[in-house]
């Protein structure tokens, strides 16, 4: 297994209504700097934060699927679909964009954080689809609590989002002193972004320390399935993306 973790300096930067909102981007657009440009499907993600409200303004979409996952605050959400609405902390809005939508977003704290993150579909079938939106408040996701672990399913097995995208995510939370394993097939990658704490990643290569803030890429080996651990001295919130390596579809080339 191949192990890279890039500190926010190799992340990308953003900014919206005149920097209301400010974003670190573990994968960021073409020219912003992030050293991960994508990871198979996976093509964008951004962490978001406002510390009062901020408003990005009516904008469209077409083709990709967008999670926005809150962490905390609120975010608000008004399409072309005539969709009015407003998720809370642990809760997402999912657009499957399709032929065609657009929509505005507002941030509203006070200290509002969150996640957008872009999904790419076989971009020629996914603009046939008629653009759907969900949203899905915390209790509507699975978790599983264990010795100081809860892991949350938020893109998975018995979650309610249902992607055409090929991946998985959870929001994991450590207890202090708690470790967590989590098995890698052939040929898939996992992204983590250390949303609060630091851990120490084993079973790929040396043991291997990242701090809060750090985007940690792992891949597994071609040939086979790998496990890898985390573990935490004083508390840790992972959220992690799995997703293949690659994709028998052509992927949108990034310039």
């Amino acid at each position: 297994m191949k192990l890279t973790i890039y500190p926010p300096a190799k992340q990308a930067k953003g900014a919206f209504d005149g920097g209301k909102i400010t974003e670190l981007k573990p994968i960021g657009f073409p020219g912003e700097g992030s050293a991960v440009k994508r990871i198979g499907p996976l093509f964008y993600w951004a962490w978001a934060h406002a510390p009062e409200e901020g408003y990005i303004p009516m904008h469209p979409h077409q083709a990709f699927e967008i999670i926005t996952y809150m962490i905390h605050g609120h975010a608000e959400h008004s399409d072309s679909l005539g969709t009015q609405s407003r998720v809370a902390a642990g809760g997402a809005q999912v657009m499957q964009t399709g032929s065609g939508v657009s929509h505005s977003e507002r941030f509203i704290g006070p200290d509002s954080e969150g996640f957008q993150i872009w999904f790419e579909p076989y971009i020629k079938e996914a603009l046939l689809r008629t653009p759907t939106y969900h949203q899905y408040d915390h209790e509507h996701f699975p978790a599983a609590v264990s010795d100081g672990v809860t892991v949350k399913t938020v893109i998975g097995e018995g979650a309610p989002v249902q992607l055409v995208a090929d991946a998985c995510m959870w929001d994991v939370e450590l207890a202090t002193g708690k470790a967590y394993s989590h098995t890698l097939s052939a040929g898939r990658t996992l992204a983590a972004l250390a949303v609060r704490g630091d851990g120490e990643w084993t079973g790929a290569g040396e043991p291997a320390a990242f701090h809060h803030r750090d985007f940690s890429v792992l891949e597994a080996d071609s040939g086979h399935a790998s496990e890898v651990t985390v573990k935490t001295e004083a508390g840790l919130r992972l959220l992690l993306i799995e997703v293949p390596g690659n994709v028998d579809y052509p992927l949108y080339q990034k310039r």
